[in-house]
């Protein structure tokens, strides 16, 4: 079976060893950016490897240009793949601490984009896995370099001139996936200017993880995105273009078409004075 957005904790506990299945933790905290790999040596998916947000999953920055993770370059991002033993057939199972919404989301997104269809997240991360008493091993895992040639798709993606131009015309949604109170420029303690872009509407991507730390139902997700998937282009950003993702992955998990991710997001947004900010009051 071939998994493309969720795969549950019982169904990938079943792969593990499997020929074909790579597991890669993205564990990763903005406030220590030495944890996930920490974390990672601890305790990891047995066969697991270990993907960093910074530097594998993100660009070089551009201070006054880029946001605070811009896209791996194509190339590099190509040759990052295949080093991981990234083949067409693979089965890649994305995972981090939680619930998926950090760098998990980002990593499926990004092969995703690089044209390899057979990835997913797993539904409740590392936490509901130990939860569940599944098995954990200590250590690194040294992967064996494959041959990955990708086919971008570029449709995935908008950028700010992309943004500006669908909150100026009908038809468009602009979903902003942070919570809800940067959303309303309150308790920005991450970016130097708060606020969001004028039009976008709020839909916080935490929103759909249930108290016990998964995924909700598809038809409840359903709903959440219904009236935005009304409109003939949708567009998710978020603070530098990681849990913008994981709206991404639910829309699609929801049986929606996939939508455009602004990978520069609100931190590349406000590098350039005279592009708009709208606050809540």
């Amino acid at each position: 079976m071939s998994y493309t957005n969720f795969v549950k904790t019982a169904e990938a506990q079943a792969l593990i060893n499997t020929p074909g299945v790579l597991f890669i933790d993205c564990s990763f905290a903005l406030n220590d950016k030495e944890w996930g790999r920490q974390e990672y040596e601890k305790a990891h998916i047995p066969g697991a490897l270990y993907a960093d947000l910074d530097k594998d999953l993100s660009g070089p920055i551009t201070p006054g240009k880029t946001g605070r993770h811009p896209l791996p370059g194509k190339k590099e991002l190509e040759a990052r793949i295949a080093s991981w033993g990234i083949t067409p057939t693979t089965q890649v199972i994305a995972y981090d601490a939680g619930a998926g919404f950090m760098a998990a989301a980002r990593l499926w997104w990004l092969l995703k984009w690089a044209g390899h269809e057979q990835v997913a997240v797993l539904d409740g991360g590392k936490k509901v896995w130990a939860e569940k008493g599944f098995p954990l091993e200590s250590g690194t895992v040294t992967p064996v370099a494959a041959a990955f040639t990708a086919h971008y798709d570029d449709y995935l993606l908008a950028d700010a001139a992309a943004v500006l131009k669908a909150i100026e015309v009908n038809g468009s949604c602009v979903i902003d996936s942070r919570t809800a109170d940067r959303y309303a420029g309150q308790n920005e303690t991450i970016d130097p200017v708060a606020g969001h872009i004028p039009e976008a509407i709020s839909r916080p991507f935490n929103a759909n993880i249930t108290p016990e730390g998964v995924v909700a139902g598809q038809d409840v997700v359903r709903g959440y995105f219904a009236a935005d998937f009304a409109k003939d282009e949708v567009i998710f950003y978020c603070g530098s273009g990681v849990t913008a993702a994981f709206n991404v992955l639910l829309a699609n998990y929801a049986g929606y078409p996939m939508p455009k991710l602004y990978a520069g997001s609100w931190s590349e947004w406000i590098t350039d004075d005279a592009r708009p900010v709208a606050v809540n009051v």
